[in-house]
C-alpha cells in the first residue's frame, strides 16, 4: 500500500475536508481516499460526446424543444480567377 503526502493545502480547502470526514464519521484520511477514488473512477467511465452529457445532466429539469430556423443550402465555394 501506497502513503503519500500532500503539502500545500490551504485552509479553507483542509477546512473542508476535515468538515466532510466528520460529516461522515472517518478519518481524514479516509475521507481524501473516498475523494481520490470517486474522482479517478470517474476516469475510467465510458466517455461521451458532449451533447449527451448536457442532456443528461439537465434532463431531470424538464426538457427543453427549441425551434429550429430553416437553413439556406450551402454556398459554392468562391472563385478568385477574376470571372
Amino acid at each position: 500500500m501506497v502513503s503519500i503526502t500532500v503539502n500545500g493545502l490551504d485552509e479553507d480547502l483542509e477546512r473542508r475536508l476535515r468538515l466532510r470526514a466528520a460529516e461522515k464519521g472517518v478519518s481524514i484520511e479516509q475521507a481524501a481516499r473516498e475523494i481520490l477514488r470517486a474522482a479517478l473512477c470517474e476516469d475510467v467511465l465510458e466517455t461521451r460526446d458532449l451533447a449527451s452529457s448536457i442532456r443528461d445532466r439537465f434532463a431531470p429539469f424538464g426538457g427543453v424543444e427549441l425551434e429550429l430556423p430553416d437553413r439556406d443550402p450551402i454556398r459554392g465555394a468562391p472563385r478568385f480567377d477574376g470571372i
